[in-house]
């Protein structure tokens, strides 16, 4: 009998992880992930620009990538190639529904009118995955009929956050999309998927929110059980994510890295009762890699050392522009976590433009 449940039990977990999922670099299905892409100093080949570190429940804070970001042997580029491998396989309108949005899509102009947000959505009638990044004109449209890495994503440090989901969960992602107002360049949500998440159909089509409230917060539970909290504000919210909801919600003060090299740039605010500051310049410790903000489009945020365990990754930055653009970011507390992004900072600038160090 024991035998029989233990055949029984590993025949479960299979079938739930022979589903659509992330993929760490050793290529097994995983709960969630992080991954930072490292700059490129100018006089450093390709390759130095698609290196990155990896953090996922396992690791318990930042590791060297085993992989390349243009290979499919890697986190980002296995749990992508799903798309692409499994188009040719399956019939899509029974089987898979997919979703793909970047405010600067591949082969395109960037759209101005649309939310500030990236991201790819895949899954099947079991679970799926929901990947939150910073990098333009990726990934590649399902017609290119495989996973590649952008040249234009080389020089500077990009960041993703990848969790797995139940499919029941994608009822509120869907939703969240709809107050982020996504510029979605390819996607396939039909039959029953349509049926059962007509938010994320509709916001595939470009509808959006179109009457307060013009924010949402939503907790999402993984399909190993962890919580994530999603924040998705629309253009009408009308105020920076970090300063203006974000810190307040999570009740703590913060420390953001964003794409310095935008028009607008707001300073660091001090206005509310949690303050927000811009980071300055960051260091990974091994390999030993400091760089300046100004080498980095990554979009994060962590919660200073006043109160431990906030952390958070999505696809905006702090400018004017942005204030009336949608956008969000995906929030975990979690120590490890916490302590692998807390660890990076090693300057920042005061509310009084001094910049200090950690």
């Amino acid at each position: 009998m024991l035998l029989v449940l233990v055949l029984s039990l590993a025949f479960m977990h299979n079938a739930v992880y022979g589903s659509i999922s992330c993929y760490d670099d050793f290529g097994q299905p995983v709960d969630w992930f992080i991954v930072y892409k490292l700059p490129k100093s100018y006089h450093s080949s390709a390759v130095e620009g698609m290196r990155y570190m990896y953090q996922d429940g396992r690791t318990q804070g930042w590791v060297q990538g085993r992989s390349l970001m243009n290979s499919t042997e890697g986190a980002v580029g296995r749990t992508l190639n799903q798309l692409y491998q499994e188009a040719a396989d399956r019939q899509w309108e029974e089987e898979m529904a997919y979703v793909l949005y970047n405010d600067e899509p591949p082969n395109e102009n960037s759209s101005g009118s649309k939310g500030h947000t990236k991201g790819v959505i895949l899954l099947d009638r079991t679970q799926g995955f929901w990947l939150l990044h910073s990098t333009p004109h990726f990934p590649p449209r399902l017609d290119e009929k495989e996973y590649a890495w952008p040249h234009t994503a080389l020089i500077y440090g990009q960041s993703f956050v990848c969790v797995t989901y139940p499919y029941s969960q994608f009822k509120a992602i869907g939703n969240q999309l709809l107050f982020t107002e996504p510029d979605v360049y390819d996607y396939r949500v039909q039959g029953a998927f349509a049926q059962d998440l007509p938010a994320l159909l509709n916001a595939s089509e470009g509808q959006h929110v179109e009457e307060e409230p013009w924010n949402s917060r939503v907790t999402l539970t993984s399909l190993r059980g962890k919580e994530f909290v999603s924040f998705a504000k629309s253009g009408f919210f009308g105020d920076d994510l970090y300063s203006g909801w974000l810190a307040q919600a999570l009740a703590t003060d913060l420390y953001v890295e964003f794409w310095v090299k935008s028009r607008g740039i707001l300073a660091s605010n001090c206005s509310g009762q949690f303050n927000v500051y811009n980071v300055e310049q960051l260091a990974f410790r091994d390999p030993a890699t400091p760089f300046f903000s100004t080498k980095d489009h990554s979009k994060w945020c962590v919660g200073t050392e006043r109160d431990p365990g906030w952390a958070c990754v999505g696809d905006m930055n702090r400018n004017h522009a942005e204030e009336h653009r949608g956008g969000g970011t995906l929030c975990c507390r979690d120590f490890a976590i916490w302590k692998s992004f807390h660890s990076l900072v090693q300057n920042y600038t005061a509310c009084d433009t001094t910049g200090y160090g950690l």
